[in-house]
């Protein structure tokens, strides 16, 4: 059985509240007690209200959750702080008051709070929750899903981030949910990590800033189609520059998790940590990877794993910008050549950019086409 799955059965409730929380109560108590009109104050109110929140009466279910919703927060917050609250009612109240730090933060830090619950909120919290989530290394150490989850919430301190990524290294931990994992830990190598601090370091400023740019443009480098030159738009100026003076595990994080304009800027990147981080990223998608195919300023390893990722290759742009572009490596471009169009086959034959055992490949496989018209 679901230890989280509510309601609980009688004998998990406190003695005060049974005969209003037993789901075999009677129907009038439970909706008087849904309402709040029974003699029950403090946590055993809280606990009473989630229980009945998920009754199979809708009615009673809604007026328990409304009635909740109208506590006191600091009756809340205290509930959800105790060690005596059981770990299914503190699930439900991270999920009723998800847009409330006053009690996340003592879910947070609640050692009965179950470690799924702790990871769902690890995932959309707001700093200082995250912050609460970080300190408790033991529970990360034995489930590293809640350091994958505060990584890759942009709401995380990136100091807070580096800081996981090396209790995760130093407890050899493998976080296979994020792609740079190992990236960010060579990174870290021979780096001071902060300690803990109650106000984000300056550093974690600047990472914030540079998340906030508003940026999804898949096409942030306009690429020159006659002579290949690529040209940074000018609105993405100020993210380059932010860019320029992050540390490596900063570019690495914000490859993971920033915008398409900032993975544009950082698949470019010298450094092939940074650039793999880039094209790797979750938030990566066909139209970017289209773009960055047809980049001749783009590293051959980067047109490798580009060619190599089978979702993306539905798209034949992705197919006809890889075949095209002279920094992809013959045996990609050879495996697409049976795939494209005639029209971009004959224009292939007599592209004087691709390497020749490719434009020979083209050429012999357009005659091939042409006898068999005649």
């Amino acid at each position: 059985m679901d230890p989280l799955r509510l309601p609980l059965p009688a004998d998990a409730l406190p003695l005060s509240i049974r005969k209003f929380g037993d789901p075999a109560a009677p129907g009038p108590a439970r909706a008087m007690a849904a309402k709040g009109l029974v003699p029950v104050r403090g946590e055993d109110l809280v606990t009473l209200l989630v229980q009945l929140s998920a009754d199979s009466d809708e009615g009673i279910a809604d007026a328990a959750k409304r009635t909740l919703e109208g506590v006191p927060e600091n009756v809340l917050s205290t509930a959800a702080g105790a060690p005596t609250t059981h770990p299914a009612v503190l699930d439900r109240l991270a999920d009723i008051f998800r847009s409330q730090d006053a009690v996340l933060e003592p879910i947070a830090g609640n050692h009965a709070t179950a470690d799924t619950t702790i990871e769902r909120m690890a995932r959309t919290c707001r700093d200082m929750v995250s912050e609460i989530i970080a300190t408790n290394e033991q529970r990360m150490i034995g489930d590293p899903k809640i350091i994958e989850a505060l990584y890759k919430n942009e709401n995380t301190r990136m100091s807070t981030a580096d800081r996981i990524i090396e209790l995760a290294a130093r407890h050899q931990l493998e976080i296979t949910g994020i792609p740079a994992f190992h990236a960010h830990v060579e990174a870290l190598s021979g780096q001071l990590i902060p300690e803990r601090s109650d106000e984000p370091l300056p550093a974690d400023a600047a990472f914030r800033k540079a998340l906030e740019e508003d940026a999804e443009d898949p096409e942030a480098i306009d690429i020159d189609k006659a002579d290949g030159t690529e040209t940074l738009k000018k609105k993405y100026g100020s993210l380059r520059d932010e860019i320029g003076n992050m540390s490596n595990s900063e570019r690495i994080r914000l490859a993971q998790i920033g915008s398409a304009a900032a993975r544009a800027i950082l698949v470019r990147h010298a450094n092939k940590q940074v650039s793999f981080a880039a094209i790797s990223s979750p938030k990566m998608n066909g139209a970017e990877a289209t773009a960055i195919a047809h980049s001749k300023e783009i590293s051959d390893d980067i047109l490798r794993y580009i060619g190599n990722r089978r979702e993306w290759l539905r798209n034949y742009e992705i197919k006809r910008a890889l075949v095209f572009n002279p920094k992809t490596p013959v045996g990609i471009s050879l495996r697409f050549l049976s795939h494209l169009r005639e029209h971009d086959l004959k224009s292939l034959t007599r592209s004087r950019g691709v390497p020749g055992p490719l434009k020979s490949a083209a050429t012999q496989r357009w005659q091939q086409k042409a006898k068999g018209r005649g």
